[in-house]
């Protein structure tokens, strides 16, 4: 049934009435993020308020546990509330459009926006952007259902939200834009341009109303630098921002899974545990270096290091320690994204080079803001990995233009070395984790390395088993609801066994054969892949072993099952890519 008024259904055609939907999440999606970017700061400025009151004495211990409070709130929030809640909010936005229509609750949307403001301004060291994107999509995709469009015009509209959003969180309009294609789209479709356009605009135009016109960091006394040799330092630094990138994502990943493997840790007390470490962390590095850049977003110790401020031993200091922080921080569950810590990271990264490069040489100053400038964009290629965005991204937020030639020498070589170190970014590597099935984005990688990737992008997940103690016919019975081709099979404790065909379940009942499947599978080679073997290695084992499906099973324990995969997956993928490559 139609919601929109009369007069919008009389008077405007379908284009028509979603453009006016299209301005209307704009503006919406901008009071949101600003809202949201208030609150934080009102939690965290009250954090350090209650630390001046109680004196110099007490105020390392309100930080250390003030970022515990904050998860323990947070904790109970996503364990009982809204789970949809935890880390950034790209990646469950990312699942919602591919898998669901854009189907985004706006419950969670609400409690994206309660649990956020809490951790990061009780002082987790993670970042408002990407919460931000999830609460604007929740918006836009609940106008959308509100004014009862199609479901592909409700998919339409989480770009909409998504692009308006980071234009406000950011101020940074043109980066909003590809970042939306890059990361959520895939590809650059004129078709949907115009609409996210119209919303950016709107965004960021109420964003700069309320908060003014002005950039989010200032760099100091770049306005007027000419090319010269020191410029090449854009080349060592996007070296290393490619490798400490990996090495973050890495630590991330690793250890989110192993606090998702976890039995004994419950799940509402990780966030107040990362809370705790965060603290530690950070009162750690601010006794040592004076600094509270470890605690929330950080922006003030960034803004410092973009002046050229801060002496290298300090910026290596808040390097490590944000990296740690973050990295536990977003593993243990915490609310909150990467965006701002990873901004962080590239301009300590780069400063550190910088001020190392000016006490050698006896450089200007100057030198070493530049280099946390080249290093914010390099170090924000090497892991959220959208070029384009990474270098609009940085002027955007700085108005600063005159480093242009080195930035993008630098983010290119952390890009394509990156790329290299690891095949799938940090938000497609959480939705796997997260056992997400990528198959609806046949490109995120590109076109031609898809065949590359690990085969846990495309494997089925939750794949129908069939117990070993079940007679033939009773599995058979089971298994006939589901009519897939084959089925790995179990032990009592969940252990595989083996796999088993429809087909010979049904001609071993029709030969007189009687038994438990355990019996019938003993004389079969089981056949197993690994969830990092590539989709070209994996397409082999199936032609050369002459199956139709494979178990994926742990590498660790290689009676684990984590999921199945066939070539009718392997198929479709292809026939994905032959679309795509076919617009």
């Amino acid at each position: 049934m139609k919601r929109f008024p009369n007069w919008l259904r009389i008077h405007f055609d379908d284009s028509q009435r979603y453009l006016i939907l299209c301005i209307i999440a704009g503006a919406l999606c901008g009071l949101v993020a600003v809202s949201f970017h208030f609150s934080i700061e009102w939690v965290f400025h009250g954090v350090l308020a209650i630390r001046d009151h109680f004196g110099p004495r007490t105020s390392y211990v309100v930080l250390l546990l003030s970022p515990a409070i904050g998860g323990l709130i947070t904790g109970f929030i996503l364990t009982y509330i809204a789970p949809q809640a935890v880390g950034s909010g790209i990646p469950q936005v990312k699942q919602a459009y591919h898998n669901d229509f854009g189907y985004i609750r706006l419950r969670d949307g609400f409690w994206r926006f309660i649990a956020g403001t809490i951790s990061i301004g009780t002082g987790n060291s993670l970042g408002r952007e990407g919460p931000t994107v999830h609460i604007c999509s929740a918006v836009a995709s609940g106008l959308g259902r509100y004014f009862g469009l199609a479901r592909r015009r409700i998919q339409s509209m989480v770009p909409v939200g998504m692009g308006a959003g980071l234009a406000a969180a950011f101020n940074t309009p043109l980066s909003a834009i590809t970042f939306v294609f890059e990361e959520l789209l895939d590809d650059f479709s004129s078709k949907a341009l115009g609409a996210v356009l119209v919303a950016v605009v709107i965004g960021a135009v109420v964003e700069r109303s309320i908060l003014g016109e002005h950039p989010i960091f200032n760099v100091g006394g770049l306005d007027d630098f000419q090319l010269a040799w020191w410029m090449l330092i854009c080349v060592p630094v996007g070296l290393a921002a490619a490798f400490t990138g990996h090495y973050f994502i890495e630590i991330l990943l690793r250890t989110r899974g192993k606090v998702r493997e976890s039995k004994r840790f419950p799940m509402v007390l990780r966030p107040a545990a990362g809370g705790l470490i965060v603290g530690m962390i950070g009162c750690t590095v601010l006794y040592f270096s004076g600094r509270l850049g470890v605690f929330s977003i950080g922006y003030q110790d960034l803004n410092s290091s973009l002046q050229g401020t801060l002496a290298w031993d300090i910026l290596l200091l808040l390097f490590v320690g944000k990296l740690i922080a973050t990295a536990i921080c977003y593993a243990m569950g915490g609310s909150g994204g990467l965006f701002a810590p990873v901004l962080f990271l590239g301009v300590m990264l780069g400063g550190s080079f910088g001020m190392a490069a000016v006490q050698a040489f006896d450089l200007s100053l100057e030198v070493a803001a530049g280099a946390a400038f080249l290093g914010m964009g390099a170090f924000f290629a090497a892991v959220i990995r959208c070029p384009l965005t990474s270098m609009l991204i940085v002027f955007e937020m700085t108005q600063n233009y005159s480093l242009i030639l080195p930035l993008m020498v630098g983010n290119m070589i952390s890009y394509l070395l990156s790329s290299r170190l690891r095949a799938v970014p940090v938000y497609d590597a959480l939705l796997i984790q997260d056992n997400v099935s990528l198959k609806r984005m046949p490109s995120y990688q590109g076109e031609q390395d898809w065949r590359n990737l690990p085969i846990s992008a495309i494997m089925t997940h939750d794949s129908v088993v069939v117990q070993g103690s079940e007679d033939l016919a009773t599995a058979l019975e089971n298994a006939g609801a589901q009519r897939h081709h084959g089925y790995p099979v179990v032990g009592k404790e969940g252990e595989l066994i083996g796999m088993v065909t429809h087909h010979e379940m049904n001609d071993a009942l029709l030969a007189g054969q009687s038994g438990v499947v355990s019996d019938f599978l003993a004389p079969k080679k089981l056949v197993s892949v690994y969830p990092d073997n590539s989709i070209r290695d994996v397409a082999n084992t199936l032609v050369i072993e002459d199956v139709m499906q494979v178990p994926v099973v742990s590498r660790k324990d290689s009676r684990k099952l984590l999921g199945i995969v066939t070539l009718h997956d392997i198929a479709r993928q292809q026939n994905a890519i032959d679309e795509s490559l076919a617009r």
